[in-house]
């Protein structure tokens, strides 16, 4: 009996490969193999740049607070200690964009703080 092999399953696999290797430079982009090995490494930094993403966006808005509390003459742990302190549970995301977007009323929660 011949020998069966699932041709169109190989060949799908290698083209999904080579579809998500699609701009890539050179050998990177028609050459299976090649292709495999990057669009692999690509998935991986991409896995890795989600978690990065989530520590650079905090780290961003942190420093946006902490900018606009000092200029109120506070610092930015003495601000979020007097937040928990009053009861008042806003996360930093929402306090970076009052204090980029809405300087009148940050200035306003900081005076509610004090």
């Amino acid at each position: 009996m011949p020998r069966s092999v699932n041709s169109a399953a190989s060949k799908a696999r290698r083209k999904k490969i080579l579809k998500s290797a699609k701009g890539y430079y050179g050998k990177r982009k028609n050459v299976y193999t090649v292709a495999k090995n990057v669009v692999e490494k690509g998935l991986t930094y991409s896995y890795v740049g989600r978690k990065l993403k989530k520590r650079e966006y905090r780290a961003l808005w942190i420093a946006r607070i902490n900018a606009a509390v000092r200029e109120e003459g506070f610092t930015y742990s003495q601000f979020i200690f007097k937040l928990r302190e009053k009861g008042i549970e806003l996360d930093r995301k929402v306090l970076a964009d009052l204090a980029m977007n809405e300087p009148e009323s940050f200035k306003r929660l900081i005076s509610s703080v004090k």
